[in-house]
C-alpha cells in the first residue's frame, strides 16, 4: 500500500503499513490511543465515532467506523480530543454542553460535540438535522440540543479553522496514489478493466458494513473519492448531469431550489454523517431495492451512463435493474453519471419508514405525473420496498393516463397496484401494509397536488 498522508487534530500523519481496508475507528483507538472515538453500532448508525474531516471543499462530520484509512489521503481528521484548544481551552459547545448538562453516561457525548462542533463552524442552525444521526438514550435530547442553540452564536475559535490553512502546505508533500487511488474517471476505466473482479469503493457507506459487520476480505479495492471529474453537478440547458461520485448531501443541496420535493426526501436519507459520504452512484450501483434515489430517479425519467474502458453508453435508469442484485452491467463497467430533466414541478416523493430520521424505508414512493387539460397526459410512478428492485408502477400509469385527473379516476387506479407488486412481508412492514401503503401514497399524491397539507411535519391537530 502507498503512503497515507493527512492531518490528526493538527499534526500530519503518514501511514505506510496499514490494510487497505482498515477503519479509521480501529487506527484511532488501537494504534494511537485517542479513546475518544467512540464504537457502537459499527455501521453507521449511532455517531458514536464521528469525526471532522476538512478539505478543500471544507469540513464535514463523517462516521470513523466505516471510514477506510485511504478515504482521508490528503485531508485533515479532528476527533473529540481536538475539538478543545491546544491550550486545553474548551470548545463553545463542550462548555454549553456541561452548563446545559447534556452528558449522563457520556459514551455518546463525543460524537455529540464533534458533530454540534461542525455545525457550529459551518453556521448550521438546523440542530434536529445536524444531531439525527447521534444517538442518546440516557440524557434525552432536549438538553443537547439546547447547549447547541446556547452556542449557536459565540464565535469560531481559530483552532477550528486552522485544518483547512494547513492542507494547502499537506497537498504539496502529497505522494503519489497508487492503483487504488485513481485521480480520474480515465485512469479508474483503465485500472478496471484490468481489474473487473475488484470492490469500488465510494464513500463506504455501504462497503463499510462488508468489512465491519460481515468480515469480508476485500483483495482488490479502488478508492474513488479522488475521482474529481466524477463529482459534477451542471445544468445543460434541460437537464442536469449529475457525477457517480456527487455525495447524497451535496446532491441534496443541489435539488433545493430544482426539485424540492426530492430534497427533502434526501434529508431523511441515513444521517448527515452518512449523507456526507454515500454517493449517488453507489446508491445506484448497489442494485439495493430500498434505496432512496432510484424511485425519484426513475419518476424523473433519469438517463443512466455506464463506462466501460473507453466505451461510454446511456440507457433509461429503470432498464439498469434486471432483479434482485443483478444489474445491467459488465464486468469492468462502473456508473459515471446519471442526467435528469431540470424541471418537473409535479414530482412528489413519498417516504415511509418506522423512525422519521435516518431509517430504511419500508416503501418509498415517487410520483411525477402530467396533467392537461385536466386529463393526465403522462405519468411516471415508481417505488422502492415493492420489489426485489426499484421499479416503475406501470399497470398504475396505464389507469391513469388518457382519464381526467380526478379522485374518482384515482380511485378506480388503485386495484392496479396488485397487478403491478407482490411485495414481501420483513422485519419493517407486511407484504398487505405495503401494498395498502403504496394505494394510500397515490392518495396523498392527488391531495399534495390539489393544495392540502399532507407532510407529517405540516399537519397538526
Amino acid at each position: 500500500m502507498s503512503e497515507i498522508l493527512f492531518l490528526l487534530n493538527g499534526a500530519p500523519v503518514r501511514i505506510g503499513d496499514a490494510p487497505a481496508t482498515r477503519t479509521l475507528l480501529d487506527w484511532l483507538r488501537e494504534t494511537r490511543r485517542l479513546t475518544g472515538t467512540k464504537e457502537g453500532c459499527n455501521e453507521g448508525d449511532c455517531g458514536a465515532c464521528t469525526v471532522m474531516v476538512t478539505d478543500a471543499e471544507g469540513s464535514r462530520a463523517l462516521n470513523a467506523c466505516i471510514l477506510f484509512l485511504p478515504q482521508l489521503h490528503g485531508k485533515a481528521v479532528r476527533t473529540v480530543e481536538g475539538i478543545a484548544g491546544p491550550d486545553g481551552a474548551l470548545h463553545p459547545v463542550q462548555a454549553a454542553m456541561v452548563e446545559h448538562h447534556g452528558s449522563q453516561c457520556g459514551f455518546c457525548t463525543p460524537g455529540f460535540v464533534v458533530s454540534m462542533a461542525v455545525a457550529h463552524l459551518n453556521g448550521e442552525h438546523g440542530h434536529d438535522d445536524a444531531l439525527a444521526g447521534n444517538l442518546c438514550r440516557c440524557t434525552g435530547y432536549a438538553p443537547i440540543v439546547r447547549a447547541a442553540e446556547a452556542a449557536a452564536d459565540q464565535p469560531v475559535p481559530d483552532w477550528m479553522t486552522a485544518d483547512r490553512k494547513a492542507l494547502a502546505t499537506l497537498a504539496a508533500a502529497e505522494t503519489a496514489g497508487a492503483e487504488y487511488r485513481p485521480t480520474s474517471s480515465d485512469e479508474l476505466a483503465a485500472w478496471y478493466l484490468a481489474h473487473p473482479e475488484a470492490t469500488l469503493i465510494a464513500g463506504a457507506t455501504d462497503v463499510g458494513l462488508w468489512v465491519t459487520k460481515s468480515l469480508r476480505d476485500l483483495p482488490e479495492v479502488a478508492f474513488l473519492n479522488g475521482v474529481a471529474d466524477l463529482q459534477h453537478i451542471e445544468r445543460r440547458g434541460e437537464v442536469f448531469g449529475i457525477g457517480a461520485g456527487v455525495t447524497i448531501e451535496a446532491l441534496r443541496k443541489a435539488m433545493v431550489e430544482v426539485h424540492p420535493d426530492f430534497a427533502e426526501m434526501l434529508r431523511r436519507f441515513g444521517s448527515t454523517q452518512v449523507r456526507n459520504a454515500a454517493t449517488l452512484g453507489g446508491n445506484i450501483a448497489n442494485g439495493s431495492p430500498i434505496g432512496d434515489s432510484p424511485p425519484a430517479l426513475i419518476a424523473l425519467g433519469a438517463e443512466l451512463y455506464l463506462r466501460r474502458g473507453e466505451e461510454m453508453r446511456a440507457i433509461p435508469l429503470e432498464d439498469f435493474f434486471l432483479d434482485y442484485g443483478k444489474q445491467d452491467r459488465k464486468k469492468g463497467e462502473f456508473v459515471a453519471a446519471v442526467t435528469i430533466p431540470a424541471s418537473a414541478p409535479a414530482l412528489r416523493c413519498y417516504k415511509l419508514s418506522k423512525r422519521f430520521d435516518q431509517d430504511i424505508s419500508a416503501v418509498c414512493g415517487c410520483f411525477n405525473i402530467t396533467v392537461e387539460n385536466g386529463a393526465v397526459t403522462a405519468a411516471r410512478i415508481a417505488f422502492g420496498g415493492m420489489a426485489g428492485i426499484p421499479k416503475r408502477a406501470s399497470a398504475v400509469e396505464a389507469a391513469l393516463i388518457g382519464k381526467p385527473w380526478s379522485e374518482q379516476t384515482v380511485k378506480a387506479a388503485l386495484p392496479a397496484f396488485a397487478k403491478d407488486f407482490t411485495p414481501l412481508s420483513d422485519m419493517r412492514a407486511s407484504a398487505d401494509y405495503r401494498l395498502e401503503s403504496a394505494r394510500n401514497m397515490l392518495l396523498r399524491y392527488f391531495a399534495d397536488l390539489s393544495g392540502a397539507p399532507v407532510r407529517v411535519l405540516e399537519v397538526s391537530a
